[in-house]
């Protein structure tokens, strides 16, 4: 999470194009608002769209614009969000759900710096900055076919990758304890803490929906908990049952510590990955100096 802060202090006060890849639930939005607000355009507007959440015809009208009469129902004219988004940031979540032919016209409003509405006979300058975000892998969608390569590496000027929440267990507690505070304020109840059994499961649990779920999990808790500690019978019951989760992976009679689970999982993902260094730290999204200074802290060898 440092070297994603770090990213996006370099990057926000630029004008690249950044793709956020990652599942569901990272907080790829967050990412995008965040690099808006550290950048040169913060009093603009910020703009987002989720691509896949319209049908083409609609998300051609909501991203360019149309011109009065221009199809059955244009009775105005109606600015863009390129347009509405002048000055600012346009968040386009979800780009791997566009159509080719969207594709090709976001292309051309990066490239050109204008866009052109349905009906319209000219094209009119735009001045926003471009942020995407994806939990598709677009390299496998340029090879079916179904994603232009040359908007792909249009938008991945710079690429940041957010780690899965399974990928960082040693956040949890610390989004837990925030999640509790947050929500515990929100709804103006009394603060309440988790007991040692109920972190245990939240750190062994695998995450799929990631911080998204997390959140819905700490949230359920606080508001069905009438006592002031979150105990196992306030958890959702897959997270106890460990539904979903690599419990095999995990399973012990006592609790591990943060530091035992650490060191079995760098030893898993080593061993996956035939013991190379360098794949296995991009896949923990750390540096290949963090993984040899973990093996040598936690004694771990290809013996291990």
């Amino acid at each position: 999470m440092r070297k994603l802060l770090e990213m996006i202090h370099r990057v926000a006060p630029t004008d690249s194009t950044i793709l956020i890849t990652g599942e569901s639930g990272t907080g790829k939005e967050l990412v995008a608002q965040a690099i808006h607000l550290q950048s040169k355009r913060a009093k603009g507007p910020f703009v987002s769209i989720n691509c896949g959440a319209l049908p083409e015809n609609l998300l051609e009208s909501e991203l360019f614009g149309h011109m009065k009469g221009s199809f059955t129902g244009a009775f105005k004219n109606k600015d863009g969000l390129f347009k509405v988004a002048d000055g600012g940031t346009l968040f386009l979540d979800e780009i791997g759900e566009t159509s080719p032919s969207i594709q090709v016209k976001l292309l051309r409003a990066l490239q050109e710096k204008e866009v052109m509405p349905i009906g319209a006979t000219r094209p009119i300058p735009v001045d926003a900055r471009v942020l995407a975000s994806t939990n598709a892998n677009l390299e496998e969608n340029i090879q079916e076919g179904t994603f232009r390569d040359d908007l792909y590496y249009r938008l991945s000027v710079i690429p940041i990758r957010l780690a899965t929440l399974r990928e960082r267990r040693d956040d949890i507690p610390l989004l837990a304890h925030h999640f509790l505070k947050k929500i515990c304020q929100q709804n103006q109840i009394p603060p309440k803490s988790l007991t040692p059994e109920a972190m245990n499961k939240l750190i062994h649990y695998d995450w799929p929906g990631n911080v998204r779920e997390l959140e819905n999990a700490i949230e359920r808790s606080v508001i069905l908990e009438e006592s002031d500690t979150i105990t196992l019978d306030t958890l959702p019951g897959k997270i106890v049952s460990g539904s979903g989760s690599n419990t095999a992976f995990f399973r012990r009679s006592q609790p591990k510590t943060l530091e035992e689970i650490e060191r079995e999982y760098l030893l898993r993902v080593l061993k996956e990955t035939n013991w190379q260094k360098k794949q296995a730290a991009d896949i923990l999204g750390v540096d290949t100096s963090t993984i040899y200074r973990k093996m040598q802290r936690y004694r771990i060898t290809q013996d291990s």
